[in-house]
């Protein structure tokens, strides 16, 4: 615990303060020529298109101007950050600990992203620039201190600054708690898209939900993973800026009336107000700071029931407060009852209502009066992560229309040139539908607007296929409406029936004066046709709104992202789309940031790539990184290369024995899954090929296993969704065959199993730059992309995987030699599943045998049958292996042997190791938010003046 420090000498050298010291305490006066100091040093950062610092004089001093060095010196910093921690304080006065120093220096930070925010965002408004706009559920952000002084170049200065008063630069990022407002690749693909887009210039901002607690903090118990709320906002967040005159209304349930004029107004219900939190993002080498908006939920106080909190009933007074806040508590929060699904819905719309209503603020206070709406598409881009934010379709439709007085021929042309839908997932499950009950009950002006989409899409599709087919048209209705199992609209009956009728009347015109006997088999066929082709819907199914299609059918732009991805989005899971609008369709593969990714989490190796590309652009210039592969044979560059890694690696086996008490060699392979814990993800093969390799030490004498095998030090990480039992069971085994194998004494360190608790954007930038090789096994054709297998190629790390997402083009890009590829491919799954439902699949013996032994009670008396029994059986729910771990184990485990052999040869590895890197460069979100701004957005860059 250190005070705030103080002296003469120190006095003397920060300008812009006048101290009073009491006792061991310092207490700061801030004068005017602070501010002067302040507002200067923070407009000067250096621009992206020059390498010359723009100097910034202040007419109020005289002579002095050419003083002011435009990157503030540590001095100026440190009286900063003692500034904000005794006059903005969050903790008491008396000492100057770590947390109290970190907030502190956050809030220096933030003074200058405000000063760059307010004046990125002023120009916007000035130049009335098209902006793109990122909805998201989530957004996985990681610490921020560390990156934003990165960003601003100033890491070296604050580390200077702070050392001043008594610590580390690295100890004081280390008390900031992952922001917990994501989960997985979704919410830090979200975030690495924001960098980007500061860094480019790009004008955007990203919208979102506060979330009060997170998904939930992960646990690792005896009886595996168990779930506590996030507390990462108990002690305030440093970097947000509450816009309390920012805020809309948001309403719930109520009813639709029809005005004299014909128009509809949504009345009554229940409305919650949304407030805007604001957090800025500053790009890299750039003054340009967008913004990450995030929303969160109250009421006004008058809806406080004094009465009822006097007359004792307490959850009665404060039903409605809660009833709002709780819409910002969980990220995902379950929805196995009523209750759940209602509050999801809640969460989506609170995202799209108050998000639309803040971007046409936006667009009207840009354009003056009178607003021209026919020019929203040309100034607004809103791009939809996922289908999360799908509800923002007939939002924008609604506010159009009802709110706008916009025609509904207007607002749906408007729409379908605004919105884009990004789509992340294969999975039926992840393709999400809604009760239509459920949503006419929570919004019901929503749903007439749906409707009114589904019976354009209807009518489209009847122009383009005709009605002489009807089983073609039923099938192309089937698989593209929006309401799923719904009655067709009255204009469409009508419209058929019309057909039927012209048609009837065309068949007797072409029977007329043929013998009956040809009549008679015409009527036959014609009633035998009514008999087959039925549109009714099915009593017995439920009635639902696909909000996939509703995506597809609204959206200008609907991508995939990554290759292989696209194409199975085009040809299976959009098709009758693809066949409709193949124009709409298109591929972003995904990408990370190399700045937080490499350059921030990862210096050694960063200094030794600027150092063999004689250039520090590779940071924004990734194409720079392929320079590397020349010198992958080299000595030199090889030793540094490995002498980097190790470095990294005694960090990671630091960190493992400080968050779970193992002890490991850093001499072992360091092999890491690290990802959400999901059945498609395959970490259960993982660890069944461990129990192989475990089983065949166990048999062999101390002398074989040296010979025979590599040490390893297997570490996971990842959550398992709280209600979704499947991947619990995962956790669990793999935390009881670590609890074994990490006591066996005949294995010692040639064995390891680490499952590393509460993984975050925090824990992977130590593990990643320190792992050698990663795992990427999903089931072929299940993975959209993925984008940690990105950062950990990046860093020099191998990959061993199917060819399954992005694994596809980073083996490309690698080359096929410096990647580990195993297990059944895409096209093969479906006739593989179909196999195992006949009964045809013979399992490998050494897959039985894994099996046998976890049965025996070897990890202990859990019972594992439920897990074990889901990899056997030919059909059933949660049987017949679906996921194919039984059919993959015998390549995995045969590749995981080269692996071995490879790992023996050092001078190989590292060469495979520099190559990794060396083809990462196509993987920058840089050059996938090019495409986007190119292709969906048509967003140009705007450079600050």
């Amino acid at each position: 615990m250190a005070t705030l420090p103080f002296s003469a000498a120190q006095s003397s050298s920060v300008s812009g303060f006048n101290y009073r010291a009491n006792h061991s305490n310092l207490f700061f006066v801030r004068t005017p020529r602070f501010f002067n100091r302040l507002k200067r040093r923070n407009l000067s950062v250096k621009n992206i298109t020059s390498d010359q610092r723009q100097e910034l004089k202040d007419p109020s001093v005289n002579g002095e101007a050419s003083l002011e060095t435009l990157e503030p010196d540590s001095a100026s910093i440190a009286a900063n950050i003692q500034y904000h921690a005794e006059f903005t304080p969050l903790f008491s006065p008396e000492h100057f600990d770590l947390p109290k120093a970190f907030v502190a220096t956050a809030e220096s930070v933030r003074d200058s992203l405000i000063i760059n925010w307010n004046a990125t965002y002023k120009y916007y408004e000035k130049m009335n620039v098209k902006q793109a706009y990122y909805l998201s559920m989530e957004y996985l952000q990681g610490r921020a201190l560390l990156n934003a002084i990165g960003n601003l170049e100033l890491s070296g200065a604050y580390a200077d600054a702070l050392k001043r008063l008594g610590h580390e630069l690295e100890d004081v990022a280390g008390q900031e708690p992952d922001a917990a407002l994501g989960n997985g690749g979704l919410g830090r693909l979200a975030s690495c898209f924001l960098d980007s887009l500061a860094t480019l210039n790009y004008p955007a901002w990203g919208y979102g939900l506060r979330y009060k607690y997170g998904l939930f903090k992960q646990l690792i118990t005896k009886d595996g993973q168990e779930e506590v709320a996030e507390n990462w906002l108990e002690m305030g967040n440093p970097w947000e800026i509450v816009r309390n005159d920012v805020s809309y209304s948001v309403k719930f349930y109520g009813e639709v009336i029809s005005k004299p004029d014909g128009s509809k107004e949504w009345i009554g219900g229940e409305n919650i107000t949304a407030v805007a939190y604001d957090v800025p993002i500053p790009g890299y080498k750039t003054k340009t700071t967008i913004n990450l908006r995030l929303w969160s939920t109250k009421v006004a106080p008058n809806e406080f029931d004094l009465r009822a909190y006097n007359a004792g009933d307490h959850a009665k007074a404060c039903a409605a407060i809660k009833n709002a806040e709780k819409i910002c508590y969980i990220l995902y929060p379950g929805d196995e009852s009523i209750e759940g699904k209602i509050l999801r819905l809640k969460q989506q719309y609170t995202l799209c209502s108050a998000s639309l209503q803040d971007i046409i603020a936006h667009f009207e206070r840009r354009s003056g009066k009178p607003v021209n709406w026919e020019n929203f598409p040309d100034k607004v881009a809103v791009q939809m992560n996922d289908t999360h934010p799908t509800l923002c379709i007939p939002e924008l439709i609604r506010i159009l229309i009802d709110l706008k007085g916009l025609s509904w021929k207007e607002s749906w042309d408007i729409t379908q040139r605004t919105v884009a839908y990004t789509n992340h997932t294969v999975l039926p499950e992840a393709l999400e539908k809604w009760s239509l009950d459920l949503l006419q009950k929570l919004l019901p002006r929503h749903v007439e607007i749906i409707r009114m989409i589904d019976e354009e899409l209807i009518h489209t599709i009847i122009a383009e296929y005709g009605t002489e087919d009807l089983d073609l048209l039923q099938h192309k209705l089937k698989q593209m409406r929006i309401l799923d199992n719904i009655e067709l609209p009255d204009s469409v009956l009508e419209f058929l029936v019309k057909q039927e009728e012209s048609s009837a009347v065309d068949s007797i015109k072409e029977v007329k004066g043929s013998d009956k006997e040809t009549e008679s088999a015409a009527e036959e066929q014609d009633t035998d046709a009514k008999d087959v082709v039925t549109f009714d819907p099915d009593p017995n199914l439920p009635k639902m709104v696909r909000m996939a299609n509703l995506c597809v059918v609204s959206g200008s732009a609907v991508n995939g992202v990554a290759e292989i991805h696209s194409e199975i989005v085009k040809n299976e899971v959009f098709n009758e789309f693809y066949k409709l609008w193949p124009e709409k369709f298109q591929n972003k593969t995904n990408g990370v940031t190399p700045r937080r990714w490499i350059r921030f989490c990862n210096p050694d190796l960063s200094k030794i790539i600027t150092k063999w590309t004689g250039t520090d652009d590779w940071v924004l210039n990734t194409e720079k990184l392929s320079t590397l592969a020349k010198f992958s044979d080299n000595e030199d560059l090889q030793s540094e290369w490995r002498e980097a890694k190790k470095r990294n690696k005694i960090k990671v086996a630091d960190f493992l024995k400080e968050k779970t008490g193992y002890i490991v060699n850093a001499d072992a392979m360091f092999d890491v899954q690290v990802k959400r814990i999901h059945e498609y993800k395959r970490q259960l093969l993982n660890i069944m090929g461990i129990v192989y390799r475990y089983k065949k030490m166990k048999e062999m004498s101390p002398e074989e296993r040296k010979a025979t095998y590599v040490p390893r030090v297997c570490i996971f990480g990842g959550k398992a969704f709280a209600t979704y039992v499947q991947a619990k069971r995962i956790v669990k085994f793999i935390t009881d065959v670590g609890t074994t194998v990490n006591h066996d004494a005949d294995i010692g360190d040639l064995l390891k199993v680490v499952f590393v608790p509460d993984y975050n954007v925090s824990v992977a930038e130590v593990l990643i730059p320190g792992s050698e090789l990663s795992q990427h096994i999903s089931t072929a054709g299940m993975e959209a992309s993925g984008t940690s297998n990105m950062k950990f190629a990046m860093n020099g790390c191998i990959l061993i995987g199917t060819l399954d997402g992005a694994n596809v083009e980073i083996r490309q890009e690698v080359g096929e030699d410096n990647f580990f590829l195993f297990g059944a491919e895409a096209h093969e799954i479906a006739g593989l599943r179909k196999e195992r439902a006949e009964g045809k699949f013979i399992p490998d013996p050494r897959f039985e045998e894994v099996k046998a032994f976890v049965r025996n009670g070897v990890f202990g008396h859990y019972n594992y049958e439920e897990l074990m029994g889901s990899l056997e059986g030919n059909e059933g729910y949660g049987r017949a292996d679906y996921f194919l771990v039984g059919k993959d184990f015998p390549s995995y485990v045969e590749c995981q042997e080269k692996v071995d052999e490879a790992y023996k040869d050092q001078k190989r590895w590292t060469k495979m190791s520099i190559l990794n890197t060396a083809g990462s460069y196509k993987f920058s979100s840089d050059r996938t938010i090019h495409e986007y701004a190119r292709d969906i957005w048509r967003i140009q860059p705007v450079l600050l003046p």
